[in-house]
């Protein structure tokens, strides 16, 4: 537990928050609102404190997967939800906790992960391509380097640090003036 943290307060800390706890195990808890735009709106958190996602070790790390998906087919189950949306943000309170979100189309949840004004194109998969109209692409090369570097990063650990199986790469690329790559279409994607 630590002072001033909120969330290390478990239910003593909820009537802050605004939601009741509804379910808990010995190592996380879940929390719903009863009140705002979304009904079962709920909040997924380690009952030890654990600053960010990127902190989460040892047996939360171990049970995470497991947990989330235990919880969020129950709120999807219980509210009828199509689906639940999952968002970890880790800039307001220093305590990991996920938003589980049941989502019904025409419901007031905001499915974007590129704020501002956007142009969608719908793909042959079903898919999505979201283009922002309001921030200019970042540099292939520096999408590159960060790529390169997870990799690198992920290989330290086990497992493999290999590129696409297919063998293709997942958008075209076409030769500048300047001799350099650049993307054809840069956007971000988000399945259907």
């Amino acid at each position: 537990m630590v002072a001033g943290c909120t969330m290390c307060l478990g239910p003593e800390g909820d009537a802050e928050l605004e939601r009741v706890q509804v379910w808990e195990d010995r190592l996380w808890r879940l929390t719903t609102v009863l009140e705002g735009e979304v009904p079962g709106l709920s909040y997924l958190e380690p009952k030890r404190h654990v600053p960010h996602i990127t902190d989460l070790d040892g047996e939360e790390a171990r049970t995470f997967g497991d947990v989330l998906a235990r919880t969020s087919s129950a709120i999807r189950r219980a509210t009828g939800s199509e689906l639940v949306y999952v968002y970890v943000f880790g800039g307001g309170i220093p305590h990991l906790h996920l938003h589980l979100a049941p989502h019904r189309s025409g419901d007031a949840l905001n499915d974007s992960l590129i704020r501002g004004r956007q142009s969608e194109t719908k793909l042959p998969s079903g898919a999505t391509r979201i283009v922002s109209l309001d921030f200019p692409p970042l540099p292939v090369a520096q999408h590159e380097r960060v790529r390169d570097q997870i990799r690198q990063v992920l290989a330290k650990h086990g497992g493999t640090a290999e590129t696409n199986r297919s063998g293709v790469e997942p958008r075209t690329y076409r030769r500048s003036s300047r001799n350099r790559y650049r993307r054809s279409r840069r956007s971000r994607m988000r399945s259907g």
